[in-house]
Parts: structure tokens; C-alpha cells; sequence
């Protein structure tokens, strides 16, 4: 019986790219309870907590429940991704407007010579990843297949249940893959073909944005599977 091989045209790996690293990542996923869920591996960490209850600035999300999110900055691992932008032609102030931080914060960091000193972030938990990754990709969907009209920190119930937290994310990852996989060669290399608000899609490429998207999910599901094994070796190794 003869199989189909990969595929090499662009959008193909990008695709077979993103169908492997959700496998991988279901896998990874498999048993996950609400304790592992919103299990703060250190003080201070950011998780979906009740409105009202979250120590964060600008916690969202639609409903009782929100996702923490911090004072707008650019950090330090984005130093590099600024120099892009501005090298492509962006100004400051269009680079400042997509950060949501000051022009001036924009220079300094074009400015940075040597190492930039490590970020001091605050950790997260597995229901923050997931969260955090069923908003981008609910707003790129929106901006890009949808009415683009609804704002994106409006489009995800944020849940305490892992299971209903994975359901409806798997469901959101599968409308996102249906759409991608019948995008013309000509929309690969449309600028401005998605629109999302948060970040520089609109400037970019469609195949830029794909790109993006994949590697968003691939480092976050690896940082949910590094959480899953500190949870699951936290009291030290079970015999």
C-alpha cells in the first residue's frame, strides 16, 4: 500500500510542522486534573484566577474567571525581534504601539549593546499556558478568518477545569488548522492578510505569521510538558 510522503511546499511543512507538535502535545496532555491544572509551582505565579482575585494589572478575560497578565514591557528575549522590526521599517512609534509601551522604552532598547541581562518573570501555571495560548490563537483566528471586529481579550471563557480548558482549546486549534490548510499561495504572501491588534501581523506576510504561530505553540507546549514533570516528580521520585 502506497502512503503519501511529506509534503515540501511551504505551506505543507508549516502544516505537517504543526500537526506533529499537536500530537506530540495531546500526548503530553493526556490526564491532566484540575489540581495540576493550577498548580503555582513557586510564589507569585500567574494562573486563571477569580475576577477581582487577581494580584495582576491587566488580568482579562470575559467571564468570572481571568488570566493574569502584567504592566505592558518588551522583554529582554524580544530585544532582537525590536531590531527586526525597526531593520524592516517600522518607526518607533508604530514598534511602541504594538508593544503597548512608551516610545522611549522602544529606543532604549534599540540602543542596548552586548547581552541583555535575563528576564525576571514570574512563572506560570499549566492553566496560564493554555489560556495564554488559546487567546493568541482565538484572536489570530478572529483577525484573520473571522469578522476581525471582536476584541481578542474578549474570546476566551478562561475555566478552572482542565478539562473543559482542553476541550475547548483543542476544538479552537482544530478551526484554526481547518482555516490555515486551504490558504492560497497568494494569501501566504499577502501583507496585512491577518490583522490581529496585538503584535505586527498586520505588516507581515501571512507565511510570517504562520511561522510565528507555530513556534508559539511549540515553545509553550514544551515549557506545559517541563510543568508536567516537575508536577509529577515534586515530592521527589515515586518507585
Amino acid at each position: 500500500m502506497e502512503t503519501e510522503g511529506p509534503r515540501t511546499d511551504r505551506l505543507g511543512l508549516l502544516l505537517d510542522q504543526f500537526d506533529q507538535a499537536r500530537e506530540m502535545a495531546q500526548v503530553r496532555l493526556t490526564g491532566l486534573g484540575d489540581e495540576e491544572y493550577l498548580w503555582e509551582p513557586a510564589p507569585g505565579s500567574w494562573s486563571v484566577r477569580r475576577r477581582g482575585e487577581a494580584p495582576t494589572p491587566r488580568a482579562y478575560g470575559p467571564g468570572e474567571w481571568v488570566l493574569d497578565k502584567g504592566a505592558p514591557d518588551i522583554p529582554a528575549n524580544e530585544y532582537a525581534e525590536i531590531a527586526r522590526q525597526a531593520a524592516s521599517g517600522m518607526t518607533v512609534a508604530k514598534i511602541a504601539e504594538d508593544w503597548s509601551v512608551g516610545v522611549e522604552r522602544v529606543e532604549e532598547v534599540l540602543a542596548h549593546v552586548g547581552e541583555p541581562e535575563p528576564d525576571d518573570v514570574p512563572l506560570t501555571t499549566i492553566a496560564w499556558r493554555l489560556g495564554h495560548l488559546h487567546s493568541c490563537f482565538a484572536g489570530q483566528w478572529e483577525w484573520t478568518f473571522g469578522e476581525r471586529r471582536q476584541d481578542p481579550n474578549f474570546l476566551v471563557d478562561f475555566t478552572p477545569s482542565a478539562a473543559v480548558g482542553l476541550d475547548r482549546f483543542w476544538a479552537l486549534i482544530d478551526r484554526w488548522r481547518e482555516s490555515v490548510a486551504v490558504v492560497t499561495e497568494e494569501q501566504l504572501d499577502t501583507v496585512g492578510f491577518s490583522q490581529y491588534p496585538y503584535g505586527s501581523d498586520p505588516d507581515d506576510p501571512f507565511i510570517t505569521v504562520l511561522a510565528g504561530a507555530n513556534l508559539e505553540f511549540i515553545h509553550h507546549m514544551a515549557e506545559i510538558a517541563l510543568l508536567r514533570d516537575l508536577w509529577r516528580t515534586r515530592s521527589g521520585p515515586r518507585r
